[in-house]
This record gives structure tokens, sequence and C-alpha cells, in this order.
């Protein structure tokens, strides 16, 4: 079986930097036509000059004769002048401001702690249409680990979409019945990614066998139950969930450590996966929907006229891809998938 598809976007998207580039940006080009760059490296883009050059060296990473469109996000800090958010909007490459609060990720030390320091910028974004994109966590360490989108939603987010409900937010990578109950229940300006990694495994694939750290990221894989209420919203008519792997390579020794970096690497086929998701769903006709169609209405961007295709068939994972002069260990490593992205 041969599935087509109109070229989906990846809206949550981490390529790293530098000699990662090469290894990383290839085989997303092959499989979406736009991605959505977070801006957590480790120096932090913060601004719009230096996501322009972010956005040069990715462009020249993509292989010859591939057409991927980098859609660049700047990362939000206490210091962020709402000046900059009139550069983003004249700029026109700049799709996003990604919040992070300080302390919940990788890079995220830049981040924000108190939200009342950013009303200014937010207040500026409004007016030039920008997306908000949140990693929606509370990072409290007096906060169980499992309930830190949940609290971040009651006690940040909810008050954030009342006081300015004419901004437009993406909740990135959901991963609660709390985080797919707000999405659902507010207005069309709130959206939501789902992680080919959140719709395919639960926290018990994380400690099968053991602890395993190719199955750390944050945020968190929740129960079996949430599994489900993410997969029935990805697979659902709903326009607010759309596809962003939120692909997170980190090398090897970094993950098989004593504090595991946290991310998941599913960059080499995430297409693919989110295929395996959605045929187990019994719903791969709605996959177009939810990879090609949502994310780029919600973006407000022209769909894609190319396609893609997945044909039917089983492959192994290899064991490790290289990535920046080491090797990452990439999700399902050593295991066989169903679908194969036709050359």
């Amino acid at each position: 079986m041969r599935l087509t598809l109109i070229r989906p976007d990846d809206m949550h998207l981490h390529l790293r930097d530098g000699s990662a580039l090469p290894d990383l940006v290839p085989p997303l080009a092959h499989r979406f036509a736009r991605g959505l760059i977070m801006p957590n490296l480790a120096a932090p883009v913060t601004t719009v000059a230096a996501a322009a050059a972010y956005r040069r060296r990715i462009l020249a990473a993509v292989p010859r004769g591939r057409d991927f469109e980098p859609l660049m996000t700047l990362y939000l800090t206490p210091a962020t002048p709402a000046e900059e958010i009139d550069r983003a909007r004249e700029d026109g490459h700049i799709h996003a401001v990604k919040l992070y609060p300080a302390g919940a990720t990788t890079h995220s030390q830049h981040g924000v702690r108190r939200i009342e320091a950013i009303y200014p910028v937010l207040e500026r974004m409004i007016a030039a249409g920008l997306v908000l994109s949140i990693h929606a966590e509370l990072p409290d360490p007096a906060i169980d680990p499992y309930e830190r989108e949940a609290r971040f939603i009651d006690t940040t987010l909810a008050p954030l979409v009342e006081r300015y409900p004419e901004l437009r937010i993406v909740l990135e990578h959901v991963s609660t019945r709390e985080g797919i109950e707000f999405v659902t229940g507010a207005s069309p300006r709130i959206g939501a990614t789902i992680t080919a990694h959140h719709l395919l495994c639960s926290r018990r694939n994380l400690f099968a066998g053991g602890l395993s750290p190719h199955y750390f990221c944050r945020p968190l894989l929740q129960s079996e139950a949430t599994r489900q209420a993410l997969v029935a919203a990805a697979t659902g008519e709903s326009p607010r969930f759309f596809l962003g792997s939120d692909s997170a390579p980190h090398p090897r020794r970094l993950k098989e450590c004593a504090r595991a970096a946290a991310g998941i690497y599913t960059g080499y086929g995430a297409l693919e996966l989110y295929a395996e998701a959605f045929a187990a769903a019994n719903a791969l006709d709605r996959l177009e929907d939810f990879a090609s169609r949502r994310g780029a209405a919600f973006y407000g961007l022209p769909l894609n006229t190319a396609t893609v295709s997945l044909e039917q068939t089983e492959w192994t994972v290899p064991d490790e891809y290289p990535f920046a002069g080491e090797t990452v260990v990439p999700f399902r490593a050593a295991e066989s998938l169903h679908f194969e992205l036709v050359p």
C-alpha cells in the first residue's frame, strides 16, 4: 500500500547548530516542506539578526534539489524589548516567539520567571500577529513532574488567555488530559502540537526492563490512558491539534549517563512514526489533515502543493545515526517500522 500526502509541515523542531546541521536537516527536508525551528540553542536566538543568521546556516545544510523553509522563532527572555517584535514583523521570517519557563527544559535558563515581566512584549505580539509558542510546564521542584503541565495551565496559561484573548498561543507538545481539555474548550486562537513519541508511547516504555534514558523527554511520557486521549485528539476533527515532532537529539554520551538529557530523536523518520500511530488507530485517512493542513492553517500559511509518499513495508531503524562528530540513538532504535518514505 502506498500513502500519498500533501507535503506536511513540522511545527516544532530542534535542529541544534554548527556541525549538527548537516546530520539533522537532510532527513527532515526530505519529509517536510517547512519546519518551525526552536530557538533554545546554547546561545539562545533572542534577536531577529540572530534568527536570520541561524536561518542561513540551516538553508546551507538543505540538500541540493530539496525545498525546505525554516520558519524562525525568537527566544523570549525577561529582557526582550517590545521593539524586537516590530523588527520580527518587518523581517517576515519570524513566525512565533517561544516562551520557556526558566529551568523547565534544555537551555531554558534564560527563560521567563515572572509572566508579568513580558506583558509589554505580548501586547506588541498581538499587534504584530505573531504566535506565542509555550513550553507549558511549571518548573517548581515541589511539584510532581507528572503534574507540571496541568499546574502551568491552571496558574499561568488560563489567566494569560483570559488577560489576552486576542493572542494566538500554541501549547507545545501537549502531554496531558488537562492540556487536551484546555485546548478543546478554548477559543480558536489556541492550538497545540502533539509529538509522535507521545502518541506511540506511555511511561510504561520509560520503565520497561529498567530505566531507559532514550525515552526520557520533557514533558514526560504519561499514562497509557493519557496516550490514548492524545491519539483521540490527533485523529479527531478539531483543527487545533497538529503535527509538531519536538525531535530533540542529544549525543549518546549525554543520554547514557548519570543525569540524562531530556529529548527524543525522531527526525530521522518522523512522518513514518506518525503514520504508525495513525495506522494503529485505524485513522490513516486523517493523517494528511493533521500533518499537512492544520498547522499551516493555524499559522496562516498557504497549503503546500507538492506531495510525499509512504510505502507500507517493514524496515529496521539503525542503532544510531551520525550527530555532530558523535552519534545519536534514535527513537525505536533496532526496532521495526512499517512505513517507509518513498525516495
